[in-house]
């Protein structure tokens, strides 16, 4: 099982001083785009579509909730779960493994890197639709503004080096 990194503790507290709202919007764009290049991840989710998923970086002091009314992605960035139906919780690094298909998550289960609370069948239909879409999260944020691509791409790169959180799926075109 790989080490996962935390979030250096300065970038993590320099969160804090963001303001939610438009985090929150950031997030659903960025999840909208996602849901529109890989309609599947919804329909995979079947009768979970209409749970509220919270993902809960131990090492960032945000927790983000999902959630699709109507089959609309939105994010809402708060300092908890509550209201969430689940929350999947793990240092950044660990739920990012998870998203690119780098780690198993089940692996991560049992070796406690990742705590699942609420509605189990929510949480494992989500991380089932998601790896089944093979996200790229790189690609996909470089895809929110073309116009600024590569700049953007020099971000992502900067932010991974600076964490050592990697943010594209390896064999990834960053």
């Amino acid at each position: 099982m790989p080490e996962f990194f935390a979030i250096p503790k300065p970038f993590a507290q320099a969160l804090r001083l963001l303001p939610n709202p438009p985090l929150s919007l950031m997030l659903t764009q960025l999840t909208r785009g996602i849901l529109r290049r890989h309609p599947g991840i919804v329909s995979r989710l079947g009768d979970q579509a209409g749970k509220s998923f919270a993902l809960a970086p131990t090492d960032l002091p945000l927790v983000l909730v999902l959630s699709l009314p109507g089959g609309v992605a939105k994010v809402k960035v708060q300092r908890d779960g509550k209201g969430a139906d689940c929350m999947i919780s793990g240092k950044l690094s660990a739920l990012l493994g998870l998203v690119h298909g780098a780690v198993d998550g089940d692996a991560l289960f049992f070796s406690r890197d990742l705590v699942i609370e609420g509605d189990t069948e929510a949480a494992l239909a989500l991380r089932n639709a998601v790896d089944d879409a093979e996200l790229d999260l790189a690609e996909e944020i470089t895809r929110l503004a073309p116009p600024l691509a590569p700049m953007l791409k020099r971000l992502v790169a900067a932010a991974e080096r600076r964490t050592g959180v990697a943010l594209h799926r390896a064999g990834g075109v960053l």
